[in-house]
């Protein structure tokens, strides 16, 4: 991203998974651009790497966003330590994949509770400390996977939907008490949770061979979109969700079933 615009200069903002990928891209942008942060996520080692990173204007805290009490500490931390709270940025996420006929519940829990449940609860509590100040901005990542399907991420899929679905049910019901809420939804981006994808030269190439703009994003090419949604830049934005893919969602997802195997299930038994 380019250098400070100022755009966030005495503004406070939690960003839930802040410690690596898009999340520590959407902070750092923050932090040039005035912001105070709360990075909140479940990885201390990550998150006392971010807190030797920088002087001023951050503070670090423990949460899981599958824990109702966590995050809403978290959010009660951005007005304890900054005195209010103006944005939010949902990004933490991962997944457990696998094949309809092999995802264990377990897995499909894993996954939906972590990338929808856990936007639900940020969302909720961000809502309830902005409505006693002067309304924010809610941005919540979901994936290009909310309108495409792929081998092996049916919960991973339906749970960025019910990302986006949130993301519009929350500006209906916010919007009126002026706070905006808007989704960005990544194609492939370069971050510690595909590193299987590149380190893969055939799997690589098939994704690279759908995007048209012929590379993966890095964190940095959504941390800007996101942040401009948060800013007064698109004041009149909300319920919108953003694609930024390279127009990958103009050409579909890549059969990735030579990559991962055939489903370990069979009706003929092992």
């Amino acid at each position: 991203m380019s250098g400070s615009t100022g755009r966030f200069a005495g503004r406070v903002a939690v960003v839930a998974g802040g410690a690596s990928g898009i999340g520590l891209a959407i902070l750092r942008g923050l932090h040039r651009e005035g912001a105070s942060i709360v990075c909140a996520d479940i990885n201390r080692e990550k998150l006392d790497a971010v807190a030797g990173s920088f002087e001023t204007r951050v503070a670090c805290t423990t949460a899981d966003v599958t824990k109702e009490a966590e995050v809403e500490a978290a959010m009660a931390l951005a007005v304890e330590r900054f005195g209010r709270l103006d944005c939010a940025f949902n990004v933490a996420g991962a997944s457990r994949p696998g094949y309809l006929v092999d995802l264990s519940e377990a897995d499909w829990d894993f996954t939906v509770d972590l990338c929808l449940k856990g936007v639900f609860l940020c969302t909720k509590h961000a809502a309830r400390r902005m409505l006693g100040f002067d309304g924010g901005t809610i941005v919540n990542i979901a994936s290009l996977n909310a309108h495409v399907p792929m081998h092996a991420g049916a919960a991973y899929a339906s749970a960025k939907a019910g990302v986006e679905m949130l993301t519009r049910n929350a500006a209906l019901e916010l919007t009126p008490d002026g706070i905006r809420v808007n989704a960005v939804l990544p194609g492939l981006v370069e971050t510690p949770l595909t590193r299987r994808h590149f380190e893969n030269p055939a799997a690589q190439a098939a994704f690279l061979a759908r995007i048209p703009a012929g590379r993966a994003a890095q964190p940095e090419d959504i941390a800007g979109p996101a942040l401009f949604l948060a800013s007064d830049e698109a004041r009149y934005v909300s319920g919108a969700s953003l694609l930024v893919d390279g127009a990958w969602a103009v050409t579909g997802y890549p059969d990735m079933r030579p990559f991962r195997g055939a489903p370990g299930w069979s009706p003929r038994g092992a």
